[in-house]
């Protein structure tokens, strides 16, 4: 399976403000807001550090519940499969291709959609995958069943997930 990280070509790969403090990672986001107003990034709320905080909290907890090998503090970020809406992220947008096979699967979790919107209060659809981490085995089941996201929904009509988000909890393979 290929997995694929988004970036900001001057920023570089890998920049996680979860490995920032608080107060930084929220430095960080304030400057966004004023030199790049029409990012992705720049429209995020608020609270959107301290709520991703909460999530990344959650998926830890859910992924240790399933047996997950937990080597970072928070996990790297990426997707399953090409997502072109991604690409409008970032104003000199660029990729890393990654394989699973170059991955410890024990170290990998899944969610059906962005983490936000699956693990929100705000979201209460009767989606199966709302409040559900999985496996690389499991989402494989699930991919099987509903298909990637950016296929069936690229323009967000049905509904919040665009994409498959992937946290691999490791540096290795990685970096």
């Amino acid at each position: 399976m290929l997995l694929y990280h988004y970036f900001d070509k001057k920023t570089g790969p890998f920049k996680n403000l979860s490995d920032l403090s608080i107060d930084e990672a929220n430095r960080v986001l304030r400057l966004i807001k004023e030199t790049k107003p029409d990012s992705m990034c720049a429209k995020r709320a608020e609270s959107y550090i301290s709520d991703r905080r909460r999530f990344e909290d959650i998926l830890r907890a859910e992924f240790i519940k399933k047996g997950g090998k937990i080597e970072r503090k928070v996990p790297h970020y990426l997707v399953v499969g090409k997502c072109p809406w991604l690409q409008s992220w970032y104003e000199d947008c660029d990729f890393i291709e990654i394989d699973t096979d170059d991955l410890d699967l024990n170290t990998v979790s899944f969610t059906y959609g962005d983490s936000h919107p699956t693990f929100s209060d705000k979201v209460n659809d009767v989606k199966e995958y709302r409040k559900k981490l999985y496996t690389y085995d499991e989402i494989l089941e699930l991919i099987e069943k509903y298909g990637l996201p950016q296929d069936w929904n690229p323009d967000g009509e049905f509904g919040p997930e665009r994409y498959i988000e992937v946290h691999v909890w490791s540096d290795r393979g990685i970096l």
